[in-house]
């Protein structure tokens, strides 16, 4: 009777999906839908790196405004990330940066 209450029990818990191997399950189907980017500024030169964990082509596209009226703004052209793919995207602004960011799309 007692392995029967325990499997039982097991049984409904496998269902609920409950359990660290449920947990696990769960982290690991969460994938980004698109790249990841991280940004960085120094002086007036800004650079992001992109990385694609995603197994589609997504396209990525660097923007930089810069602090001074007269300082052109920046807009990259999109560049593709492959699967599994780290991209380097770079420019400047002739004197500070005021603020960068990427914008990302499916490809």
């Amino acid at each position: 009777m007692r392995a029967y209450l325990c499997a039982a029990a097991a049984a409904v818990a496998l269902a609920a999906g409950a359990g660290p191997a449920a947990a696990a399950t769960g982290a690991a189907t969460r994938l980004p839908d698109v790249a990841e980017c991280r940004t960085s500024v120094q002086g007036s030169e800004g650079v992001a790196v992109c990385f694609n964990p995603d197994p589609d082509l997504d396209l990525v596209q660097l923007h930089i405004e810069c602090l001074q009226w007269w300082d052109p703004d920046v807009d990259g052209p999109s560049v593709p990330v492959g699967p599994a793919e780290t991209v380097t995207l770079g420019d400047r602004c002739w004197k500070e940066i005021q603020e960068i960011w990427i914008t990302r799309t499916p490809g």
